[in-house]
């Protein structure tokens, strides 16, 4: 058995991060009692940034720091419908202007007191998959047999908009790469490079870092 975990833990591999930052006008005291809204861009065709990974980095900046209201996307988008729809959405910050001339807009985003909005471009995909496994399921016995690799990268960029001034205050981007494999001996067993997690982290760490004013 410690020889079987030894070889998993040899084939997870590693993943590698790495993060680009550009800040304009951080906050020096941080984003006080004005709310946080993290959104997903998905208003390309062929692909969508995943909702897991928005409320994943959420779950990173409370979890971190209580004291940073982060507005659930669901919850956002819902209290703000039509506005925020994949194909109404701004996508510029001086587009929020226009859209403070509704009324009912104006006066939900004084409720919700949301003083920042980040949008999140990326998605994390797999490729170069390779390998060969064949299965085959016969009198009393089946399973399958081989060994499979694919590779894992995730790639994200956050926009800052500070909404007072109806202005983009920073960007940040992050890539992760990673190996996953599948061997199989009777079961398939999927070892899974967590690069999504990865990426969620290095970006999480430096939008909460802009949050909190420690810059």
């Amino acid at each position: 058995m410690p020889l079987v975990i030894a070889a998993l833990a040899l084939l997870q591999g590693c993943v590698t991060a790495r993060v680009d930052e550009l800040v304009y006008n951080e906050p020096e005291a941080g984003v006080g009692n004005a709310s946080v809204v993290i959104l997903g861009r998905r208003h390309a065709a062929d692909y969508e940034t995943e909702p897991d990974f928005i409320e994943c980095l959420g779950d990173y900046i409370t979890d971190r720091d209580p004291g940073v209201r982060v507005i659930g996307e669901l919850d956002f988008i819902n209290a703000l419908y039509p506005w925020f729809e994949p194909r109404t959405a701004p996508l510029h910050p001086q587009d929020i202007d226009r859209l403070l001339q509704q009324q009912v807009v104006a006066q939900r985003m004084r409720e919700l007191n949301t003083g920042y909005m980040i949008w999140i471009d990326g998605n994390t995909v797999s490729s170069d998959a390779g390998g060969s496994m064949a299965c085959a399921v016969g009198p009393g016995i089946g399973g399958c047999f081989g060994f499979g690799t694919w590779s894992n990268d995730a790639e994200y960029e956050a926009t800052i908009w500070d909404l007072t001034g109806q202005s983009e205050v920073g960007r940040v981007n992050t890539t992760a790469t990673g190996q996953s494999y599948m061997p199989a001996v009777i079961v398939p067993i999927p070892i899974i490079a967590p690069v999504q997690g990865t990426a969620c982290d290095s970006l999480g760490a430096q939008l909460l870092q802009f949050l909190s004013g420690n810059y």
